[in-house]
């Protein structure tokens, strides 16, 4: 057994409107920001934070949070899988958006995707 899987990791959690991020442990409660605060989002154990200045991929952040989908991919002890695919620039947001209209498919499925025309085997 690992010894990483023994310790509790804190997780990302985001203000999207503030474009700020906190590493907090989970809690049943939503947490406010400290900003505004409305509730952060648990973004998940891989979110790497674009710079605050940078509107246009807080904007695709915005997205992929409101998908329902996180920042994860790595097993709870942090030495398993890769972290799982998600869109980091506009230009990939609005490709899979086409594709997601075109096939009928739901946007979060497609956001997963790391090529938009290629499925994912169980999707």
């Amino acid at each position: 057994m690992c010894f990483w899987a023994e310790v509790t990791y804190k997780q990302h959690h985001v203000c999207v409107r503030c474009r700020l991020s906190f590493k907090r442990h989970i809690t049943r409660r939503v947490q406010p920001c400290p900003g505004c605060g409305a509730g952060l989002v648990r973004a998940g154990h891989d979110f790497a934070p674009p710079p605050r200045l940078d509107r246009r991929a807080w904007s695709v952040v915005s997205v992929v949070l409101a998908a329902g989908l996180s920042y994860e991919g790595r097993d709870g002890c942090g030495c398993g899988r890769e972290p799982k695919y998600r869109p980091r620039t506009r230009a990939a947001l609005r490709a899979r958006r086409r594709v997601a209209a075109r096939e009928g498919t739901p946007l979060a499925r497609v956001l997963a995707r790391p090529d938009p025309l290629t499925p994912v085997d169980g999707a």
